[in-house]
């Protein structure tokens, strides 16, 4: 696709605290609409999407952080994924932490399943976000995104009607795994979703695990969906997230991904989620997040420019 849409997702009520609500600007500001023109693509900027009532949302666990305002968000979300997927463009969204995910995989999904094709979802992150309401231990809904959209049991309030499609749990891969939940291990086990943690990117190398999830996206005709959170990188060099684990991807790490992704050709759209800006260092992540999504569109090493922090 040559044109790009941008949406902006200020959404931090599921996180638990606050900042990302200045991600989507952070982004702008850290120049992605220069970044992607220059690598010749005509890009649009909706501006920031807006949140839906959503007084019908509730439940009875009581220990759920902001369920209402998360389930407006949700709802807007997925309007607007599911609209912006059966156009021409390709949709970025920008985070806005990563409850955000609910609503555009959810649109994304139900797009897909209009279009007769499977979507597959590759969930770069730290945390599995597998969570129900009933296993959340803090009761923050960016906990919960996966779990959603692959069908688990409980969610029918964040849209007010169950999940119109759910993305088949064993086209998820999730790349990055070094904090996960004791009861959300078992249930990614079960549902039966791809996931590697770092140690298993230490052992063989992060190519070698991607290759053959892109080769059965190919093989199968799917569509990609990409959601990159702040916490897969190393918080040395990517501080600007409310979630920081020790032991991250590198640099080259992150990159190699996002340049084997655009080599594939097979992905259709992209979340850039938990991007805090009051946390982080003179723009440095929200900088690093906007190269890293010139490599998905194309950037190679050489044409890298030398930057200073």
């Amino acid at each position: 696709m040559e044109r790009i849409v941008l949406l902006g997702a200020p959404v931090e009520e599921g996180s638990g605290r606050r900042g990302c609500l200045m991600g989507p600007d952070a982004y702008r500001t850290a120049g992605i609409v220069d970044e992607l023109q220059a690598l010749g693509f005509e890009v649009e900027d909706r501006g920031n999407a807006t949140p839906h009532a959503a007084p019908d949302a509730v439940s009875d666990h009581g220990h759920l952080k902001a369920l209402r305002a998360v389930a407006g968000w949700t709802r807007s979300l997925h309007a607007c994924a599911l609209e912006l997927a059966q156009g021409p463009a390709f949709p970025i969204y920008l985070g806005g932490d990563h409850s955000l995910s609910l609503g555009t995989v959810a649109g994304h999904a139900e797009a897909a399943q209009a279009q007769g094709r499977p979507l597959f979802v590759l969930w770069l992150d730290a945390h599995a976000d597998f969570n129900t309401f009933e296993t959340s231990q803090s009761g923050n809904l960016h906990g919960t995104p996966l779990a959603f959209v692959c069908g688990q049991p409980g969610f029918d309030t964040l849209l007010g009607r169950p999940i119109p499609a759910r993305v088949d749990p064993r086209n998820v891969c999730i790349l990055g795994l070094r904090s996960v939940d004791p009861e959300e291990r078992v249930m990614v086990r079960e549902a039966g979703v791809e996931a590697h943690d770092m140690r298993a990117i230490d052992e063989r190398g992060i190519s070698a695990l991607l290759k053959p999830f892109l080769a059965r996206v190919s093989a199968a005709g799917g569509l990609l969906h990409v959601s990159l959170d702040v916490d897969f990188i190393e918080p040395g060099i990517a501080p600007a997230v409310g979630t920081t684990v020790p032991g991250g991807t590198t640099f080259r790490e992150a990159h190699l991904v996002m340049e084997m992704l655009h080599d594939s050709q097979l992905v259709t759209s992209l979340d850039l989620v938990e991007l805090n800006p009051f946390l982080d260092n003179r723009g440095k992540t929200a900088r690093l997040m906007v190269d890293l999504t010139a490599s998905l569109f194309g950037r190679q090493v050489l044409d890298r420019p030398t930057r200073s922090f």
